[in-house]
């Protein structure tokens, strides 16, 4: 299996530790109108670090508008891009990765689709359509209500994970994924998660502020990793001193989240 490549979104006060511990560099647009995290992105760039752009529909609830998304692109030229989807909504992300695919972009920015869906029927419509589209990349989200009704599991944390997991394999299996697509894992609940996807190598990037929240919430990853998610969001630790943090357990929790996925 090729190497998967991880980030870890960071507050401030760790952008520049993170170039110790993340393959690639994950910017949220709508905070780029903050200074300082607006140079780390920028100086990455020029220093030709791999950096890919969300559309921030996360942390708002709705995608940064277009407008802001073009400047963003312009003016950073990330190497890839994620282009607006809609939280369980697959009609509405499947419009709006249309209308993406013919908006101009810098060449070297790759578009990247996010499968939404209230259901595994859904999920391979979804994933279908965007590969028919033009999609070289595809992206599955950690926080679809109906991973819960697959797996069934009691614990809701880690019933999304088993979901995804369940949804990946299943397109897998029947053939809707294959093995040279590139697909990209957004988030998590619990960080385990990904030790599962050990036997499917079009698995090639994830992003996951987990252990970095974790950390932050005095939640230290055990052999297994987490049963919870953190409550923590990263617009709401943006701005924390490095004295707030138990640097011990974020180390610690960074070097586990590898481990335990056999990263």
């Amino acid at each position: 299996m090729s190497k998967i490549k991880v980030s870890h979104e960071v507050p401030l006060c760790l952008l520049d530790e993170s170039l110790n511990f993340n393959d690639y560099d994950y910017v949220l647009p709508h905070l780029l109108e903050n200074k300082e995290y607006f140079n780390f992105f920028s100086k990455a760039k020029k220093e030709g670090r791999y950096i890919v752009m969300d559309n921030s529909v996360h942390e708002l609830g709705t995608p940064l508008d277009t407008a802001q998304l073009l400047k963003w692109i312009d003016v950073l030229e990330p190497d890839e891009f994620i282009v607006p989807d809609y939280f369980f909504d697959m009609t509405k992300s499947i419009v709006s990765a249309k209308e993406w695919s013919k908006i101009v972009i810098p060449e070297k920015t790759n578009k990247v689709a996010v499968v939404q869906a209230t259901s595994i029927e859904e999920a391979i419509q979804c994933y279908q359509i965007y590969k028919d589209l033009g999609y070289k990349k595809i992206a599955f989200s950690y926080s679809a209500e109906y991973y819960t009704e697959l797996s069934m599991h009691p614990n809701k944390n880690l019933g999304k994970a088993l979901g995804r997991i369940f949804v990946v394999s299943a397109l897998f299996e029947l053939g809707i994924i294959n093995k040279t697509d590139r697909v990209h894992l957004l988030g998590c609940c619990v960080p385990q998660e990904f030790a599962w996807y050990k036997d499917m190598p079009f698995i090639e990037s994830i992003d996951t502020s987990n252990p970095i929240m974790a950390a932050i919430d005095g939640m230290e990853y055990g052999s297994t990793g987490l049963i919870n998610k953190p409550k923590s969001k990263i617009d709401e630790v943006l701005n924390i001193d490095i004295n707030g943090i138990n640097l011990r357990m974020l180390n610690h929790n960074i070097e586990m989240f590898r481990k335990i996925n056999n990263l």
